[in-house]
């Protein structure tokens, strides 16, 4: 990971969630001047990991390119990359394929900002669902703001078990650049970040030494703070990153420090059931579904599937399905999504388990953004 610094190749991150690609980006050697998201909740969550990052609620449709600049104490010119992923509901297989949904015209909003600001690259993730012929009008009026001063790549389709996360959850990058300012990128570039078969991570090996007794009634932000059950080994691609690759001045200083000085891990929060759910639960074979409430019991030597967000208040507040815990008769906590998903043991989420999942579920996986972002930043200097 290259130390940041303040003369580090600075970017934007819009739509930036909890912040999965902010820490992808930081961990490649950028440095993350501004994250826009509305977003209360997860823009809360994002201050807190990056405490030195300008944060901006503001709405991406009424936003200029100028506003973006002076908000983010940024001059014309100075922006090396603009990043982001927009909503995706309106896209995705899960969600209602509404080609109607207004936030799909955030994504067009997305290129009219990367023609406004004329950043060095820009980059933007979403679902698989976004590629189908019924938003073909969408993506062409997107693309219309950058023909002519961008080399467009073709869509690069990334599953996260392929990047050394344990997780399938796949999305599309969208990927383009200036000729003036980074070195010839095509999509095999991007075929070589994938790691051998022997260095995925599956469940087992991502939830190790994490509690496994949790107590139901473990229901707030103090008691959620629990002690690793055996400290942890630096070995491997997944366990340096759960541990260690911090960049400077990211990350919450009270959690940095219970976990490196007492070992200690926040989200462990406990979920209440029946004692017919329990048993349900415990009879459940690896990747079998329980019947009624549809959650599936994870693989120890399998991957776990796309971790679903659930619904915000706009939309009825709906939580998502969680999985099973492979080896326990309940659901996973938000500290074992969290590792699911790619995120270290020391970046905090909210102190509930319904905003933890959301911000978890809606996040890109940190490993896949810090492995495009390091060769972007390789092309951006060579």
């Amino acid at each position: 990971m290259r130390s940041r610094h303040k003369e580090a190749p600075s970017i934007i991150d819009l739509f930036s969630g909890a912040g999965g690609l902010s820490l992808g980006a930081a961990r490649a050697g950028f440095s993350v001047r501004a994250a826009v998201e509305t977003d209360k909740k997860a823009i809360e969550t994002h201050v807190k990991n990056f405490p030195e990052t300008i944060h901006l609620d503001k709405d991406i449709s009424l936003l200029s390119g100028k506003n973006l600049l002076e908000c983010s104490n940024l001059k014309a010119g100075e922006l090396d990359g603009l990043i982001g992923g927009p909503p995706c509901q309106g896209f995705s297989h899960m969600g209602h394929n509404n080609v109607n949904d207004i936030r799909n015209d955030l994504f067009i909003h997305f290129f009219r900002l990367v023609s406004e600001v004329k950043p060095k690259f820009f980059l933007a993730e979403n679902v698989p669902g976004l590629l189908n012929a019924r938003y073909d009008k969408i993506r062409e009026n997107a693309l219309t703001y950058i023909q002519n001063d961008y080399i467009y790549l073709k869509p690069f389709k990334a599953v996260a078990s392929d990047f050394g996360a344990p997780t399938t959850r796949t999305r599309y990058f969208f990927i383009g650049f200036s000729s003036n300012c980074l070195n010839t990128l095509n999509e095999e570039d991007f075929s070589s970040l994938t790691c051998p078969e022997e260095d995925k991570t599956t469940v087992g090996r991502a939830l190790a030494g994490l509690p496994s007794e949790i107590d139901p009634q473990w229901q707030d932000e103090d008691s959620g703070w629990r002690k690793l059950e055996k400290p942890y080994r630096k070995k491997g691609f997944f366990e340096e990153r759960l541990y260690g690759f911090i960049p400077e001045n990211v990350g919450m200083k009270i959690a940095l420090e219970r976990l490196h000085q007492k070992h200690e891990v926040s989200g462990c929060l406990g979920t209440k059931h029946t004692y017919n759910v329990e048993q349900r639960y415990a009879a459940l074979s690896p990747r079998e579904v329980d019947h009624v409430t549809k959650s599936m019991r994870l693989d120890l030597q399998g991957f776990c599937p796309t971790l679903r967000a659930g619904t915000g208040p706009d939309k009825g507040s709906y939580q998502a399905v969680r999985p099973i815990h492979p080896t326990m008769p309940r659901v996973i906590t938000p500290r074992e999504a969290a590792r699911l998903q790619g995120f270290p043991d020391w970046f905090v989420f909210h102190k509930t388990k319904w905003h933890s999942f959301r911000q978890i579920g809606n996040s890109v996986s940190p490993l896949v953004a810090e492995k495009i972002m390091n060769l972007i930043l390789d092309k951006l200097l060579a």
